[in-house]
């Protein structure tokens, strides 16, 4: 089968990592994808759906106006919808507040529409079937090829063992924000403690040192490679709920054991005290803190134990598993059986 995936631009992260990246796979087995960036215009976007008549279509987040929805649905032979945000919200940090009713009405006229959809975890999945048939829906979870990261060495990370990792863009980087305190904390509680934060904006603390990396795909595998151990935080909210983790991923394929607030996918991924811990209260990030920058053979442990669990739940061999499986099932189903419109 052909695909053709649109999406927001070719370099964005959900298409490099949700998309691009099981390219290999599905060419291996027959198959083949076309990645289109999504014009931003209704004009061009109106040309770009004539030209996909009979097409196997692929949309990526993007929730299209109801006409142009109507068109592509119209021109398209299957339409297949992959998200890995609650996109039907506003963010954590919206001023409006997370719930938006127009997000919300596009999102369910999409979903209802596509012959399948690739949700990122299972609680975007069930708000996905509560409006489209539960059996076209499925979680493939966002991961990531190990391979692209070498094996811990022994000589992998700093000197001393006291050097926190952050990666992530210039939005997420309000969660760091929002724990600014509890980071100060750490600073003054831990001599000689930093924050190496892989970003396109970085923040300031009083107390903790921050080493300023600008995020590239090509240095970012052995930037993360030069750090102790992963944080991660997000709030206790909807929004986060559908993040689907990808920054932790990242910290279990360098090999680094993680520390993060127990909220949505941080619960799933994290085996508390095997591959990092679970923390709730400032006094809960100090010890686990605390603990790991003293003890370099149980980051090592906690570390190998992560990358060990992202092969085998995480890496994009099980993604591409369970892509292939969707489209064998796509080839047998009549052309056209779509969802209630």
């Amino acid at each position: 089968m052909h695909l053709v995936a649109l999406v927001s631009a070719i370099d964005h992260v959900c298409c490099r990592y949700r998309l691009a990246a099981l390219r290999p796979w599905l060419e291996q087995a027959g198959h083949s994808l076309e990645l289109l960036p999504l014009p931003r215009t209704w004009h061009q976007r109106w040309l770009l759906f004539r030209q996909l008549r009979g097409a196997n279509v692929v949309l990526q987040r993007t929730l299209l106006p109801g006409w142009q929805l109507q068109q592509l649905r119209r021109q398209a032979a299957r339409l297949l919808f992959d998200f890995d945000d609650a996109i039907f919200l506003r963010d954590s940090y919206a001023q409006k507040g997370l719930h938006h009713a127009g997000r919300l009405r596009r999102f369910i006229s999409t979903v209802r529409v596509c012959e399948a959809v690739i949700a990122g975890n299972a609680f975007l999945a069930d708000h996905a079937s509560l409006y489209a048939d539960p059996t076209r829906v499925v979680v493939v979870p966002t991961c990531v090829d190990e391979q692209r990261y070498p094996v811990r060495s022994e000589t992998a990370g700093s000197r001393d063992g006291k050097e926190l990792v952050w990666i992530g863009s210039s939005s997420t980087l309000q969660g760091i924000e929002r724990i600014a305190p509890l980071l100060e904390q750490l600073g003054q509680a831990i001599p000689g403690l930093r924050l190496r934060v892989i970003c396109d904006r970085f923040p300031r603390f009083q107390h903790l040192p921050v080493i300023c990396r600008p995020w590239s795909e090509a240095t970012e595998v052995a930037e993360l490679l030069q750090a102790d151990l992963g944080i991660s935080w997000i709030p206790d909210d909807l929004w986060s709920r559908g993040k689907c983790g990808l920054k932790l991923l990242q910290y279990m394929a360098a090999g680094l054991p993680v520390v993060a607030n127990p909220v949505g996918m941080h619960l799933q991924i994290v085996r508390h005290g095997e591959t990092g811990w679970l923390v709730h209260s400032a006094e809960d990030w100090l010890c686990a803190v605390r603990r790991l920058v003293g003890d370099a053979s149980l980051r090592a442990r906690m570390g190998q134990a992560g990358r060990r669990q992202l092969q085998t739940e995480y890496s994009i061999s099980c993604a591409a598993k369970t892509w292939l499986t969707l489209l064998g099932e796509l080839l047998l189903a009549p052309v056209g059986e779509r969802g209630h419109e």
